[in-house]
């Protein structure tokens, strides 16, 4: 049991002066732990922007056959590449708008404006996790509408089918995406979520202080 959890127990005494001690010793504790947070979730952030660099910096490692065919394959690669700065800008906006919080976060003095910038960063989680699960979606049907019409072998093949056969091939892509978005959502989960939680106890436990 930490420190917190002692000085909480305390709190909840019946003695007045040893409640007004644990209020204000229990405070500084909170702060410091969702400021800690939000720094480990600004830090998150951009370890996650350097891995989607290095994944689109891939290519550059393979030869030249195999260039070639992605080229090929990619021929109007616009969207492609404006979906990929898209992403990469709202990424820097969110590790931007996690530093103001941290920042907003490490210099409050006050209960309320600390849990307000606990709210504003829960927003903020929110909203980017939905972006990258709707990107996700979006990169993936693009990725499969460029393999499908533009690699020379799926065309012919796909000439020759019928029409249960296509729509069981579309219904099959869908059901790709759907777990491509679900993997990407328990990985958000995993390591957002649980820092979220975190921050979320120490929300709770202000709105009892503040009581």
């Amino acid at each position: 049991m930490d420190e917190l959890d002692l000085l909480k127990k305390s709190w909840n005494k019946p003695q007045q002066d040893h409640k007004k001690l644990s209020v204000n010793d229990i405070y500084p504790m909170l702060h410091k732990k969702s400021s800690s947070i939000v720094k480990t979730l600004f830090y998150i952030s951009i370890a996650e922007f350097v891995f989607w660099l290095l994944i689109n910096a891939i290519p550059i490692f393979y030869n030249d056959e195999h260039k070639q065919k992605l080229e090929a394959l990619y021929q109007n690669d616009t969207l492609l590449t404006a979906i990929t700065f898209l992403t990469y800008a709202i990424i820097l906006v969110f590790i931007y708008l996690l530093y103001k919080s941290y920042q907003s976060i490490s210099v409050t003095d006050s209960a309320k404006k600390l849990m307000e910038n606990i709210l504003k960063t829960r927003k903020i989680i929110k909203y980017y996790v939905l972006y990258n699960l709707i990107m996700a979606a979006v990169s993936l049907a693009i990725g499969f509408y460029y393999v499908l019409h533009n690699d020379v072998n799926l065309t012919d093949k796909m000439a020759h089918i019928n029409n249960w056969q296509l729509i069981a091939l579309y219904a099959g892509i869908g059901i790709v995406i759907i777990l491509f978005v679900g993997v990407i959502w328990l990985f958000y989960r995993l390591i957002y979520g649980l820092l979220l939680k975190r921050l979320n106890q120490n929300y709770n436990e202000l709105k009892q202080l503040d009581n």
